[in-house]
């Protein structure tokens, strides 16, 4: 089902906005999804197709599918994926809300607008009007702070009255690989973390069989996958719990979009056994020469080994032998990231409001529940919820 509304930006040609609220138009977008991402400057892994349908069909809960498409003579030049969810009292939430898909637990970094490059302002202009006379709020998080073409619409309805907020969320840490050796880029690290690994590798050649493997076929990405998520868990499981995969519908999403990465060629699933023994794992992807680090787990009685230390340096190692030229340890500021990476960028949010009373109500009511959820969080008693 779409709605249309045709805009004319400066130019010779119409630009037509469309809105796509059913799966069946989602999957029918895959191919011109694939070909548009690859065209534009926000291609990565999260704004894939297989990604965002994958995350639509098992953690979409009480969302609404709304992702705008935008096309010039039947072209597709942009994407805003996005879902509404709708007003909700209860909820404080005076207006419906439109986000991106992939926003939530799963993790999502990175996401935007999919604009095909070279056609950004009058994309900008086309999404601005259609949006600028709805009874909405946006709501875009996890936007790449250093360069976003979310950030061109949000100020292209700030100038038409609209109420614009935006803050910093997080950091993902990144290691820039372009040109390394694997010695180089070890020569780059704290003179302590180089010798931990090296002495930490030598002690379980030494003491084990040692095997690292990389997941090749449906069957072992099935095994593997559980093993990572048991894993994960169970190393959380004293300190309150992990968000990662906690939820039926987080699991059942990473075991179906581990397959598809898998026949992607995408998929980085890696398992380090020390007499045959799983003794550690590592879920990540290399997309476009950029390894994206998931998540990890180890087995607690190979704790006194390190075992999550070396199987992320061998990653590292691996994806310099395969041509990445970054490893991106995604959102987090987790000590272990810093020992691995100078680098960073940051992560932020984009929040929009209608002129007018309703956007003040809504902004107003979102700003309180933010405030509540800070004093909720300082109240803890230390040792509470990670």
């Amino acid at each position: 089902m779409t709605a249309t509304f045709p805009v004319m930006p400066a130019g010779t040609s119409s630009l037509t906005v469309e809105t796509v609220t059913d799966a069946l138009g989602f999957a029918a977008l895959q191919q011109e999804w694939d070909r548009l991402l690859q065209s534009s400057d926000s291609d990565g892994l999260f704004l894939t197709w297989e990604w965002l349908y994958t995350w639509w069909k098992h953690l979409a809960g009480d969302r609404e599918l709304s992702i705008l498409t935008v096309r010039c003579e039947g072209e597709l030049v942009a994407l805003a994926p996005c879902a509404l969810r709708l007003a909700s009292l209860v909820r404080r939430r005076p207006l419906p809300m439109l986000e991106f898909l992939g926003a939530g637990l799963v993790g999502s970094d990175y996401l935007d607008l999919i604009v095909r490059r070279g056609r950004e302002p009058e994309v900008r202009r086309a999404l601005a009007s259609h949006l600028v006379g709805k009874r909405l709020m946006l709501k875009w998080t996890q936007l790449k702070r250093s360069g976003c073409s979310a950030a061109g619409v949000a100020a292209a309805l700030g100038e038409n009255g609209w109420s614009v907020a935006e803050a910093a969320t997080n950091t993902c840490p990144f290691i820039p690989l372009a040109g390394r050796s694997w010695d180089s880029y070890l020569a780059t690290l704290g003179a302590e973390h180089r010798y931990n690994f090296h002495r930490k590798w030598k002690r379980l050649n030494r003491d084990y069989t040692v095997q690292f493997e990389q997941v090749r076929t449906p069957a072992q990405c099935r095994e593997e996958i559980d093993l990572v998520i048991s894993q994960h868990n169970l190393r959380w499981q004293d300190r309150g719990g992990s968000d990662a995969f906690h939820a039926p519908g987080l699991v059942a999403f990473h075991q179906e979009f581990s397959q598809v990465a898998l026949d992607r060629g995408w998929l980085r699933l890696y398992v380090l056994r020390l007499d045959g023994k799983p003794a550690a794992c590592l879920y990540g992807f290399l997309y476009h020469r950029t390894f994206y680090f998931y998540q990890s787990g180890f087995d607690a009685a190979y704790v006194k080994h390190s075992v999550g230390l070396v199987t992320m340096g061998l990653a590292i190692q691996s994806a310099i032998d395969e041509g990445a030229e970054e490893y991106d340890l995604l959102h987090g500021n987790e000590a272990y990231k810093s020992h691995w990476s100078c680098d960073s960028r940051e992560l932020g949010r984009l929040e929009a409001y209608p002129p007018r009373v309703l956007g003040w109500i809504s902004r107003s009511a979102v700003e309180l529940e933010r405030a509540s959820r800070r004093f909720a969080r300082r109240m803890l008693p230390r040792g509470g919820i990670s």
